[in-house]
């Protein structure tokens, strides 16, 4: 099974003002202008959405074609002489602005996209002064749709945040209600209330869509702009805080190329506030430190504070133990064992190209936002295969996922195993590899994962012809008891299958962590608590021995699932002592936790660049230069895998460890514009099964942590697995780290 085909681009060369510009075959005149520096005025065009050409504002001449062409659409040709900017096309351009300013309200003065609005620039650009003519305006009253607020009177129908809602983020809520001059933009999913709609409100060039909390709190101009990467979802996405008075009004991207997470979007005031140095505190926290034999910390560490614990470790032997990166530690490892190679191959660019893609061991609509947004490309774009396996379904992405595969909690290794054998019949393998593949019992591991034969087949037949394959795997994996097989078995995948396969880190920093640290699996004497209990407790979220600073307080790192190392910066200003004042109390010399940015390993792919020498920005055409890409490590090979082990059954009321997509951490539990209940939800089957009700109030144990919880029935949902959120849990959040199933015993609380 071949899952690419190389074909050489065609290169070809045309004139566009003059230049002499190159380019291949299937870009658009408007791509090749914007990467040779050439401006084109445009309205709707988004360059991560397919071209809407609604506004004509690209148009060009074109030498030999008669009429004007539309850039966005057209592909250029060799040889071609273009023309962007004449007498005619300026005519062209005022008069599609005299159009788009028929009646649109002159309340700039009081409309929050003032100062950074594409109709108010390109209005002065092409000098439309007066307005020659008018038309009967509608009643058309503002709508609250939850997180964004639409104002019909103020849309120019570019249609952007139909496309985004369609093409990017998939929630699909937003259509076009078309009626001529009465046409509006309409949600079809208000019951919803998706936060992915401030996705919408990114893209939108005038102040019809609106972010509900920034509403008529601040003008553009007033706001101080500073550039980060998501804390939050582990995609390190670009981040824009604005500020005025040292406080954060909102956060925003570079819409034009990326997409945020509605977390970060959101949930940008998880600062730890008034803070003062308390020295105190600080001196109990040094000799806790030289008392203590283990520091447990949790994804909220940048990779330079992870750079302190490895060192510290080094010179003092503390065990280090953060569970989930660990975990993703030892999956990885064992991955890279065959394949030979530090990190998986797959890109996100890759999987929004993909034409069949597997999901497998990640509820990835809420794991990782990001990557859901590029299998929801793959599936607009290219018409991709996209076949989902999990215990559970997940309603939110039955509009992208054409099979739906469920297995048996527990079950995992013998479904990779059944994959592998399904995808590789026919591939060449080394001996040892395939005498375990032809030794299967597949009735066997058939019955025991409950994934029919009759079902994978149905899968192998729908990949049949198609061209770019990925595999998307997730937590699920990394904490099974038998995560390293599964990760050996799943590699076979891309070594002899080509397969693009994303192995989403757990959400924070868990991939930044795992390459930097040597990390541990059993605690040891007492406890150092880095945002997480212990005997002595650093905490950003208050309730600790010693305040630390958020991640938004800080200057330094993170790496992405991209396997980008993307720069922080101070957003908001914090008072009190840092790791870095400890680890130099405790021997370390650095002045500043940036100083580390340099050192970390190149033995793992980092490089040796100063923090103030790392990129940041987005160029013309969205390349993006933000950080650098990990260098790829060769490691040492060796295939030897093993028969699937008997699993055992998970009977009895089964929990499953799952946040909802907008929340990943105690952090964003923080946020007021975030704020949820954290139910216990499961279905009337699970209801049934557990004895409970709905709206009883509950109590149980996962890992020693216990909740307390109230149980509410979800309709959507089926089967017997209840969806358990972790992200209200404090400082005791990072302690949950086994399985993401647990089978518990619940217990009624209270009346």
């Amino acid at each position: 099974m071949s899952s690419t085909r190389n074909i050489e681009p065609k290169a070809i060369n045309l004139t566009i003002d003059g230049k002499a510009c190159s380019g291949v075959f299937g870009q658009t005149i408007l791509e090749i202008a914007r990467e040779n520096d050439i401006y084109i005025p445009t309205m709707c065009y988004l360059t991560k959405t397919l071209p809407i050409a609604s506004c004509r504002m690209c148009v060009v001449d074109v030498e030999g074609v008669d009429g004007l062409i539309l850039s966005c659409q057209e592909k250029a040709t060799d040889g071609a002489v273009i023309n962007t900017n004449n007498d005619e096309l300026f005519k062209e351009r005022q008069n599609i602005m005299k159009l788009y300013n028929v009646n649109h309200p002159l309340e700039c003065g009081v409309c929050d996209k003032s100062g950074e609005c594409d109709l108010q620039n390109k209005t002065m650009e092409f000098g439309v002064s007066a307005q020659n003519f008018t038309t009967k305006e509608p009643h058309r009253p503002v709508q609250n749709w939850g997180v964004v607020s639409y104002d019909p009177a103020l849309c120019i129908m570019c249609e952007k945040c139909v496309r985004v809602s369609t093409e990017i983020t998939g929630d699909e809520a937003l259509k076009v209600k078309f009626g001529g001059y009465s046409s509006t933009i309409i949600n079809v999913k208000e019951d919803a209330n998706y936060k992915t709609l401030g996705e919408a409100a990114a893209v939108c060039p005038v102040g019809a869509l609106v972010d509900t909390s920034f509403k008529y709190r601040a003008n553009a101009w007033e706001l101080t702009q500073i550039p980060s990467s998501c804390p939050h979802c582990g995609a390190g996405h670009d981040v824009t805080y604005e500020l005025r008075h040292g406080k954060v009004y909102r956060v925003t991207n570079q819409a034009e190329f990326s997409t945020l997470c509605s977390a970060s979007r959101y949930g940008f005031d998880f600062d730890n506030k008034n803070v003062k140095k308390d020295v105190s505190s600080f001196n109990s926290a040094v000799k806790a430190f030289e008392n203590a034999g283990t520091i447990i910390f949790s994804n909220e560490t940048s990779n330079e504070e992870a750079l302190i614990f490895q060192k510290l470790k080094e010179e003092r032997g503390y065990q280090l133990i953060s569970s989930e990166a660990r975990a993703y530690q030892k999956f990885m490892a064992a991955y890279g064992s065959v394949t030979g190679k530090s990190l998986a191959s797959g890109t996100l660019e890759k999987l929004s190209k993909s034409r069949a893609i597997i999901v497998m061991g990640t509820r990835i609509n809420d794991d990782a936002p990001i990557v859901k947004y590029h299998l929801n490309m793959a599936s607009k774009w290219q018409n991709a295969r996209v076949a989902y396996m999990h215990p559970i379904a997940d309603d939110e992405i039955n509009n992208i996922v054409t099979q739906f595969i469920k297995y048996e909690a527990g079950s995992e290794e013998g479904v990779a195993a059944l994959l592998v054998e399904t995808l590789l019949k026919s591939a060449e393998l080394p001996e040892s590899v395939r005498a375990v593949l032809d030794d299967l019992d597949i009735g066997n591991l058939s019955a025991e994962s409950n994934v029919g034969e009759e079902e994978l087949e149905t899968l192998e037949k729908s990949l049949i012809k198609k061209v770019g394959y990925s595999l998307v795997v997730g937590s699920d994996l990394y904490a099974h008891p038998r995560a390293e097989n599964i990760a050996k078995l799943l590699a076979l995948l891309e070594k002899y299958a080509g397969f693009n396969v994303i192995c989403v880190p757990p959400a924070g920093n868990a991939m930044g962590i795992s390459l930097i640290c040597n990390l541990d699996d059993e605690v040891e004497g007492s406890t150092i608590g880095y945002n997480v209990q212990g005997d002595f407790t650093l905490s950003a979220l208050g309730a600790g021995d010693l305040d630390m600073p958020a991640l938004n307080q800080q200057e330094g790192t993170l790496t992405a699932l991209t396997k980008r190392v993307v720069p922080m910066n101070v957003v908001l200003e914090y008072g009190g002592y840092v790791l870095n004042d400890i680890a130099n109390a405790l021997g370390l010399d650095a002045e500043y936790t940036i100083n580390y940015t340099q050192e970390l390993p190149t033995s793992k792919g980092f490089k040796a660049v100063e923090f103030d020498s790392l990129p940041d920005y987005f160029d013309a055409v969205g390349t993006e230069h933000r950080g650098y890409l990990l260098n790829e490590v060769e490691m040492a090979v060796d295939e030897t895998i093993e028969e699937p082990a008997e699993m055992d059954a998970f009977d009895g009321t089964v929990v499953y460890n799952c946040n909802p997509q907008e929340h990943f951490s105690a952090f964003t539990a923080k946020s007021k514009n975030l704020e949820q209940n954290a139910f216990l939800v499961g279905s009337q089957q699970f209801a049934t099964a557990a004895k409970l009700t709905d709206g009883d109030k509950i109590s149980y144990t996962i890992d020693n942590v216990q909740f307390e919880r109230v149980f509410k029935i979800d309709t959507s949902l089926k089967g017997t697995i209840a969806l358990n959120p972790t992200f209200d849990m404090g400082l005791s959040s990072a302690l949950i780290s086994s399985y993401r199933f647990n089978q518990v015993e619940i217990e009624r609380v209270g009346s």
